[in-house]
């Protein structure tokens, strides 16, 4: 194989794979898309934060219908990762409601979502169940 390369510009890969983003150094707003200006306050000066691999389900749908070729049914949610809403699909976890909650924890994983031509994997995230992370349907 080639190697990898994540999906998106804040996803660190390699054995504790995590995601980044910009903090605003004056109000602490973050943001995972370059920023020449803080949304909330207007500076101008950020700092790259780590941000927690685990979080809980604050909303979710169950999508039904995509475009052709994408699978469905799927779970997409807002996770919040110790203060910071992450947008993202559930994995590895049935997509209704018997099985997904609103507090449901969960944690940060990684799969291959394709390959071009040379070999090289591009990775993208998403979160899962955490096993015996409260009583959610599992």
């Amino acid at each position: 194989m080639a190697g990898q390369i994540p999906l998106v510009d804040y996803l660190v890969l390699g054995n504790e794979p995590h995601l980044v983003a910009h903090q605003c150094t004056f109000c602490g707003a973050r943001f995972f898309d370059r920023r020449n200006g803080c949304g909330r306050c207007g500076r101008h000066e950020f700092e790259t934060v780590d941000i927690p691999t685990t979080g809980e389900v604050k909303a979710f749908t169950i999508v039904s219908f995509a475009a052709p070729g994408v699978p469905v049914p799927y779970v997409a949610a807002v996770v919040d990762c110790g203060g910071t809403s992450v947008r993202a699909n559930l994995t590895n976890v049935e997509p209704d409601p018997g099985h997904v909650t609103l507090g449901m924890p969960v944690r940060l994983t990684t799969a291959p979502v394709g390959a071009d031509d040379t070999g090289t994997e591009a990775i993208g995230f998403g979160f899962e169940p955490i096993p015996g992370g409260g009583d959610h349907g599992q």
